[in-house]
């Protein structure tokens, strides 16, 4: 960006040191990070009530180096925490207290399986001025054109430039140093989707939770609300709270909720555990857009796993509404991510997620073995992006699901799963027949009957139960090897 001719003036220059212990290392760069954006902060406070300032005000992301130097095996059986190869890694850091976690099991890792030392220090990437006031509730960034100068002469915007996928889509990505990606995800690319997650959701990046339900029917908002306040009554559910979109957040279950005036795109709630281990509830509406979208955003945050709880159009005369149909395959048909992710590319079911989903079907129906097969089928999911594909020539369609072998259809699931996919983030699939078009049973008022209604009582509670059931699992074993690909990062 030109400096206008103006001198430089830049936060405290520090040197880098090298940490072998994970937890000094993180406190190391929430001080780097507070610095950069104190000054920041402190800047643009006197710029947006002054003239024109007589400086270029620049401050930098930190940044984590570690140097690999032999070609000595890790343990095999972990899919994340270690390099293949020697070489010089490195990424930059934003939000070390929202990352804290996350950053300290990274580090822990790659110390304990190549024996070295994480070095952290200042990276050579600005901190866009917007994102380093983005977590102060007293300060607005103003519209390009309000000011008297234009923002970008004196502080460094944001860069799409720099912002984008190259590292998880395996585009061959390095560092202009030449070092390779130490983590999926640069700064600058979460700050940016840690900003538009805001925006789509109305709640904090802070309260997202480890396990991710996406639905797109408002009912489940309803029963979600519900059970969340069962659980604030009972003092030995593990639950701590519920947030509501908006960011409002209550700790007794009989605290009333004000409904929000303006709802945001994609409404969020979040039931909390202190450790971050609890779920959260997305409505992402209908369509594929939305589905990536919301994906594309929460994954920077890293969660353990998403799973998609929604309707779909059964394609089986043997289904009845109210069936459940869990994903085993998907069609894609979504069009989305074609330019991320080819459709040759297969989209595996993951085993630790299936067998969560369907024991958690028969503890909550009570079902189980045969018995099961009379309200739930696995097999392919066809996602679609023409809400009202039946109003073309059906002959094309129908071929092409029947030779699929599909029995659902839907318009998110399979944007969802293969997101997942390419973001690392274990995914999985059950739906709820709500309307059978090949059949002349289509979705339209006075339709559903009771069976179909208890069933979806019953969805959301499998969803959470699902979740429960992971959260029990080691971490390493719901990150499999299965989403890895030649050469990763070290950091999940």
């Amino acid at each position: 960006m030109a400096d206008q001719g103006l001198e430089i003036e830049t936060a405290p220059v520090r040197a880098s040191e090298k940490f072998s212990d994970a937890k000094a290392a993180v406190v190391r760069l929430q001080e780097l990070y507070t610095e950069a954006t104190t000054f920041l902060i402190d800047r643009f406070s006197v710029a947006v009530t002054s003239k024109m300032p007589t400086a270029r005000y620049r401050a930098f992301y930190p940044e984590v180096r570690v140097t690999v130097r032999s070609h000595a095996l890790t343990d095999s059986r972990l899919s994340f925490g270690h390099v293949s190869k020697p070489g010089v890694y490195s990424t930059t850091v934003t939000r070390p207290d929202l990352f804290a976690n996350y950053l300290e099991m990274q580090f822990e890792l790659v110390m304990r399986n190549h024996g070295i030392e994480v070095e952290i220090g200042q990276s050579k990437t600005p901190l866009p001025v917007h994102f380093a006031v983005a977590h102060d509730d007293n300060i607005t960034v103003p519209q390009e054109g309000v000011m008297e100068y234009p923002l970008r002469d004196v502080f460094d915007v944001p860069d799409l430039h720099s912002t984008n996928d190259d590292i998880v889509n395996g585009s061959g990505f390095r560092f202009e140093d030449g070092s390779e990606p130490l983590a999926p995800f640069t700064a600058q690319r979460i700050d940016y989707s840690l900003a538009r997650l805001a925006h789509y959701t109305a709640t904090d990046a802070d309260h997202f939770q480890n396990h991710i339900l996406f639905t797109n029917y408002q009912f489940y908002v309803s029963e979600f609300e519900a059970f969340a306040r069962e659980q604030l009554a009972n003092p030995d559910s593990g639950y701590s709270s519920f947030v509501s979109t908006g960011n409002v957040e209550i700790t007794e279950a009989d605290t009333p909720i004000d409904p929000v005036l303006k709802m945001p795109q994609m409404p969020t709630y979040h039931l909390k555990r202190p450790d971050g281990s609890g779920v959260t509830l997305v409505n992402i509406g209908v369509g594929p857009s939305n589905a990536k979208t919301a994906t594309d955003h929460i994954a920077v945050l890293r969660p353990h796993a998403w799973i998609m709880v929604g309707h779909c159009a059964g394609l089986r005369n043997s289904q009845r509404l109210g069936d459940f149909v869990l994903a085993h395959a998907y069609l894609r048909e979504d069009h989305v991510l074609d330019d991320d992710l080819p459709v040759w590319v297969p989209i595996p079911a993951l085993a630790e997620i299936q067998t969560s989903l369907e024991t958690a079907v028969e503890d909550i129906t009570q079902l189980d073995g045969y018995d099961l097969k009379r309200i739930m089928r696995t097999g392919t999911v066809a996602t679609i992006d023409n809400r009202n594909w039946e109003l073309r020539d059906p002959s094309g369609p129908i071929q092409r699901l029947s030779q699929s072998r599909a029995i659902g259809l839907d318009m998110e699931s399979a944007t969802i799963a293969a997101n997942g996919f390419r973001f690392r983030v274990p995914y999985g699939t059950l739906l709820c027949v709500s309307d059978k078009p090949l059949h002349g049973e289509l979705k339209l008022p006075g339709m559903a009957s009771d069976f179909y209604k208890n069933q979806v009582s019953r969805h959301l509670l499998i969803g959470i139960r699902a979740m429960e059931i992971l959260r029990d699992m080691p971490i390493e074993r719901i990150h499999s090897r299965k989403l890895r690909s030649f050469e990763e990062t070290a950091f999940l």
